[in-house]
């Protein structure tokens, strides 16, 4: 589990798995996310999909899903893309949750491993 969170940035060693867990909040409440969906879609300079990886239910009613990032994904090349997290409500609404600042683009960040083919 070689990755961090920080501001607009997810960064991610190559070929590693991370989790990503949320936990969505209105004020100091969990928001409930009963028929929610969670995405996260990668893609390159070019605006090319590379992935889109759908969340997993945790415990919707306390607003918590995750992302599990597998080799699948983080086997890329090294580099930089761009990204976001978004949640589908149950009633259709679209929801970015990140990055949190409407005026930012995220950064996926794929760093480079030493191990490789063991």
């Amino acid at each position: 589990m070689t990755g961090r969170i920080i501001n607009n940035l997810i960064e991610v060693r190559q070929g590693d798995s991370y989790p990503i867990n949320v936990c969505v909040k209105q004020g100091c409440k969990p928001v409930d996310l009963t028929g929610a969906t969670m995405t996260m879609q990668v893609r390159d300079s070019n605006n090319s999909v590379i992935f889109t990886l759908n969340g997993t239910a945790v415990d919707v009613l306390n607003g918590k899903m995750a992302l599990l990032l597998s080799p699948t994904e983080t086997s890329i090349p090294v580099g930089d893309y761009v990204t976001d997290i978004q949640i589908t409500g149950a009633d259709g609404s679209v929801n970015t949750i990140f990055p949190a600042n409407v005026n930012q683009i995220a950064t996926f960040r794929i760093t480079e491993q030493v191990t490789q083919g063991v």
